[in-house]
């Protein structure tokens, strides 16, 4: 289970998913430094952004919980193929919504008047890796079937 290769990238992709819900996503400052990150409540940015907080909060875990579901189904690879495809999509919804978020975010800071500045931080750069991982994780997955399919011949 853990000597294969796709574990590995799946394992380290899961760590990449939880820990980018510990750092911020965006930055901006407007006057004062406004974080954005999972579960972030920003008091008058409106109904989008902490919505879309909040959804980037629950494609994070998901992801992780995915990449690790699928470290435990080396047994069955048509589900881990699955499941990493399942991981490619939770990681698009992730990211699509963090982005929302900080699009939105930015328009209401710049709607009131301010002078923005804005720049990713590290939870943005923890997710970018992620799907690169799991494109070498289906690599190997593929490599597994391959191997499978040669000793049943045999």
């Amino acid at each position: 289970m853990l000597s294969r290769i796709q574990s590995l990238y799946l394992l380290l992709a899961a760590l990449l998913a939880f820990g980018s819900m510990t750092q911020p996503f965006w930055s901006f400052q407007a006057g004062q430094l406004i974080l954005i990150g999972d579960f972030t409540q920003i008091t008058g940015a409106g109904i989008i952004v902490n919505a879309e907080t909040v959804a980037g909060g629950l494609f994070s875990p998901a992801t992780g919980i995915a990449s690790i579901a699928a470290i435990f189904s080396f047994k069955n690879r048509k589900m881990q193929r699955n499941l990493i495809m399942l991981c490619y999509f939770l990681f698009a919804g992730d990211i699509l919504s963090s982005l929302t978020a900080a699009h939105f975010l930015n328009q209401y800071l710049q709607a009131t008047g301010a002078v923005v500045s804005y720049r990713p931080e590290a939870g943005f750069f923890m997710l970018l890796p992620e799907p690169v991982l799991f494109w070498l994780a289906s690599l190997g997955v593929k490599k597994d079937e391959k191997i499978a399919t040669a000793y049943k011949r045999l």
